[in-house]
């Protein structure tokens, strides 16, 4: 797509999304490699997988999927990330913390790790794993004052896509039990005539409650159907 055609679709997108703060698509999957479900007393941990992640705004995201999770009626119990580190020392740091789930049976032979485990209550590991960039952008503004007042003129857009992917680990039988992942793609507009009036498309938000609704329906679907 050359420079006009972004331009002329961003206009588009603006006219008709204009109601929903900017134009945004999604597409959400999951990949099941075993079957999955919760016992009574079983819960979920949220790990982040990729040093990038330690940002505070993946953070954020981290956080925002767990409190997502945690709700509806399909609501998970999330053991919080830094208490399950905490009670599994050294093993689940980020330079220590198995890479694969062919780890996990060295893992869980270490004294005291399966006990402590099963104190918290953790099922799954769900190690998530992605981020938010801006990808496109365009237009322009320029604002003045003078005696009489002052205001901006233009338009500007810009393009973010948020991609992320969660990965379940199941440690009751220690295996892959398989992976979902949300792409939220969205075009925010800036239009200014004396005042500009931003119009974001807030991918990142979607994003989580998108990999959180599938997270629940991925980890509840099978045992307890």
């Amino acid at each position: 797509m050359n420079r006009t055609e972004r331009i002329t679709a961003a206009i588009g997108c603006l006219f008709v999304g204009a109601a929903l703060s900017g134009c945004v698509t999604q597409r959400v999957e999951n990949v099941r490699e075993g079957a999955t479900g919760l016992k009574e007393g079983e819960g979920i941990v949220i790990m982040a997988k990729s040093y990038h992640l330690g940002n505070e705004t993946e953070a954020k995201f981290i956080n925002c999927v767990g409190n997502s999770v945690s709700r509806g009626s399909q609501k998970l119990r999330v053991i919080p990330n830094n208490e399950f580190v905490d009670a599994l020392f050294p093993w689940f740091e980020p330079r220590t913390a198995p890479a694969e789930t062919k780890g996990l049976p060295t893992l869980m032979s270490r004294p005291g790790v399966t006990e402590k485990i099963k104190e918290k209550g953790v099922r799954y590991v769900v190690w998530l794993d992605g981020d938010t960039d801006k990808v496109a952008g365009g237009g322009s503004m320029s604002c003045a004052a003078g005696p009489g007042g002052g205001g901006c003129f233009g338009f500007a857009w810009w393009q973010n896509d948020s991609n992320y992917q969660a990965s379940v680990w199941d440690l009751a039988g220690l295996e892959d039990a398989g992976t979902v992942s949300a792409d939220v793609s969205g075009t925010s507009f800036l239009p200014a005539i004396v005042v500009p009036i931003p119009l974001i498309a807030r991918t990142q938000s979607k994003a989580c409650n998108a990999l959180a609704d599938q997270l629940k329906l991925f980890i509840v679907s099978e045992e307890e159907a």
